[in-house]
């Protein structure tokens, strides 16, 4: 909305914006607004930091009382500095925050950089403050960042327009990931523990309450910066769904990994991301498939998602592959290629040649993956650490390496081995350094050489997941949907509210889907006669659009063999509603056909208000609200998208044939699926949702029928 309201203001004033975003993270001048001489300030520790690390630029100190501020002439107003600043950073009370905004645009600020909270995270009020912080912006044309932000840090410019006391260091270390964040204070905590691990960042941004510039003006940006090589971002809500996906696809398309932490996973979460940055949180499982879709990695951790694209960064060519385990205890060895298994990452099946070449130096049992060094065939005197490293890293079918480093002897030097051919052999690499006080030489010697290294099993294998889900998705890549051929030339026009089920079923046939053939009929009397027509046996159901689940209510009986027993169900229905669906209004019955299958399968799709219709595959009938067994991918979908759809339900042995159970028509489920996810991308928003359940599955080659159907229309 605030996205949306901001477009339509700067429309309306035609304000062009002042400054790129190339210029706002490589400002050549700098206003302070606040800045004071003493570091317990916000504004006093932003000028210290922009000082203390080498900021070439000019720096405007603002502060009303003080003729000097750090050794630097300090102007009393915004007005007052000779020429207009391209980058101001507010830390100012909220109550002269507009005020000094104002002042700020008046003099030709570029970019206006706001850490002052109290606006649409703090209620009413603060919304309405928020508000005239858009105007300004979208009247002007200057840019905002934040407010309720922690500000941007760029090392390689020098550039630290931020308050935080990491900041606190001799010098920035320098990279080529960037940092997306609409959270402050976690922006800066994942650049402090990512130094820790000895990476570094080419940008690092906060973004707070996104009032003006949002997370995909700067994935835009670092997409096409050819010095950024991966992004990482933290997201609460998203502003523009489709622009988003846009920002994705440009990252893939530059070949550069694009991870992100989402909060929103839960109801929790969602309160969560409200409250803190007034954000509103979607649908996180439609989220996700957008994000599959295009190549986003989802991490769970930020600390895992910044190791991940570091390790991508150094190894820009790696291709997805099996783990090799390397281990200096066999214990060490059997749990990591446990743990390996266990969280859906393969161990590699070495080559015959490496298999020999270990077997040179280790005994029978540890020439293999996982390689456990204890089992060595040579005396202790002759060092094999580093060769063993190299022949089984450098296996061919190697995509990863996981070195488990527990106590020995001679630790140091042969850390350092072992650290030197995992780095030679060119591939994602991580070396787990179990022992506590012990291992801190050989973390200095990794750290130093650049050999990156965890202390903890799981540490490791989340990263490593992560690097693996990246390259599987990169690979999985594909073209855009073609539309079938002998769809509708135009898209149908049901009326506004809720579908009955032959209405639904009439648009899922129009578009080519198998429905079940039926008869309507108002009265019990009508039903036992269509019920002739159609032949025996028959299923009978009430119509009625108030009743979303008819088997719940008592509204299907199935089997009838008969005219008179069809007319004593159509009764006895009608009785049996009265009082456990009251109120419900029951339009007649549908007569349909008995249909027969190995499996009801549903599918359905619901359109969400970020990124429009989405897609559903799942186990039917009602394990789907038991099993939440479910597949989703944004409409439209291609026959290869919408059979891997079934092919990640846990449920998919059902399908194929397990238990000498015949194989079933899964083609026939794809198909299905994809001209549902064409009728979705027709209707666009007028569809709210629309659902087949079941949809019933019969052997392989003899099809899928639609035997049930819902659906919601739009109202204008």
């Amino acid at each position: 909305m605030r996205e949306t309201l901001h477009t339509a203001l700067r429309k309306t004033a035609g304000a062009a914006p002042r400054i790129s975003i190339e210029r706002i993270l490589h400002p050549r001048s700098l206003a302070v607004f606040g800045a004071s001489d003493s570091k317990a300030k916000f504004g006093g520790r932003i000028i210290h930091h922009l000082v203390r690390h080498g900021f070439a630029g000019d720096i405007y100190p603002i502060n009303l009382h003080r003729p000097e501020i750090v050794g630097r002439k300090a102007y009393p107003s915004i007005a007052a500095v000779p020429s207009a600043p391209d980058v101001a950073i507010l830390a100012v009370p909220v109550s002269t925050l507009v005020q000094n905004l104002n002042e700020a645009a008046a003099a030709g600020v570029g970019c206006c950089v706001i850490i002052s909270t109290g606006f649409a995270e703090a209620g009413d009020e603060g919304s309405s403050r928020q508000s005239e912080l858009v105007e300004i912006a979208a009247r002007t044309g200057m840019r905002i960042v934040g407010p309720n932000c922690m500000g941007i840090i760029v090392p390689h410019h020098h550039m630290t327009l931020c308050s935080s006391v990491v900041l606190e260091t001799d010098k920035l270390r320098d990279g080529s990931i960037g940092l997306i964040s609409q959270s402050g204070a976690l922006m800066v905590s994942i650049f402090d523990r990512a130094n820790d691990d000895g990476i570094g960042f080419r940008h690092c941004v906060s973004l707070g309450n996104q009032v003006d510039l949002e997370i995909c003006d700067f994935i835009e940006y670092m997409a096409g910066d050819e010095q950024t090589s991966a992004i990482c971002t933290y997201v609460e809500g998203l502003l523009d769904g489709p622009r988003f996906r846009r920002a994705a696809a440009a990252c893939r398309a530059a070949g550069k990994p694009l991870f992100m932490v989402k909060t929103g996973r839960t109801e929790a979460g969602v309160r969560s991301a409200r409250s803190h940055t007034a954000s509103l949180a979607g649908s996180f499982e439609s989220f996700a498939a957008i994000c599959r879709e295009e190549g986003v990695v989802l991490a769970q951790d930020p600390d895992d998602m910044v190791r991940a694209a570091h390790l991508l960064s150094l190894h820009r060519g790696c291709r997805a592959g099996g783990v090799a385990v390397l281990s200096t205890s066999g214990g060490g060895a059997g749990i990591a290629s446990d743990r390996v298994t266990e969280i859906g990452l393969e161990l590699a099946t070495l080559t015959p040649e490496t298999r020999e070449r270990l077997g040179e130096i280790l005994l029978p049992p540890q020439a293999d993956n996982p390689v456990d060094l204890g089992g060595r065939k040579m005396p202790e005197s002759t060092e094999i650490a580093g060769l063993a490293t190299e022949i089984l890293f450098g296996d061919a079918r190697v995509g990863y390496g996981l070195g488990v480093l527990t106590s020995m002897p001679f630790f140091a030097v042969r850390s350092k081995l072992i650290g030197e051919a995992a780095l030679a052999s060119g591939k994602p690499c991580i070396l787990v350094l179990t022992p506590g006080a012990a291992a801190n030489t050989s973390r200095q010697i990794l750290r130093d050489m650049g050999q990156f290294h965890v202390d903890r099993f799981e540490d490791a294998l989340r990263v490593l997941s992560l690097i693996d889900t990246h390259l599987r998705l990169k690979e999985a890549a594909l073209p855009a949907p073609i539309r079938p051929a002998g769809l509708p030339v135009a898209a149908p026009s049901p009326a506004a509210g809720s579908l009955t089920e032959s209405e639904a079923k009439r648009m899922l046939a129009a578009y080519g889907l198998a429905v079940a053939r039926e008869a309507v009929a108002e009265t019990p009397d009508g039903a036992a006669q269509k019920a002739q027509e159609i032949g025996f046996p028959v299923v009978l159901k009430a119509v009625s659009r108030d009743i979303a689940h008819k088997s719940d209510v008592g509204a299907v009986s199935v089997g009838l063999a008969s005219g008179e027993a069809v007319r004593k169900a159509a009764a006895d229905m009608l009785v049996r509603l009265a009082s456990s669906a009251p109120g419900a209004r029951i339009e007649g019955f549908s007569i349909q056909e008995m249909v027969r299958g190995e499996a009801e399968v549903i599918i359905g799709v619901n359109n969400d208000p970020q990124f429009g219709p989405i897609v559903m595959v799942g186990l039917g009938g009602i394990a789907v609200e038991i099993l939440h067994d479910v597949a989703l991918a944004p409409a439209p979908l291609c026959m290869t998208r919408a059979r891997a759809m079934i092919e990640r339900l846990r449920s998919m042995p059902l399908l194929q044939g397990a238990r000498g159970r015949p194989p079933l028509d899964i083609d026939a489920v794809a198909d299905a699926l994809v001209r549902l996810s064409w009728l979705a991308a027709d209707l666009g928003p007028q569809l709210v949702d629309l659902e087949v359940n079941p949809l019933i599955v019969r052997k392989r080659g003899e099809g899928a029928v639609a035997v049930d159907g819902r659906g919601t229309i739009a109202t204008t």
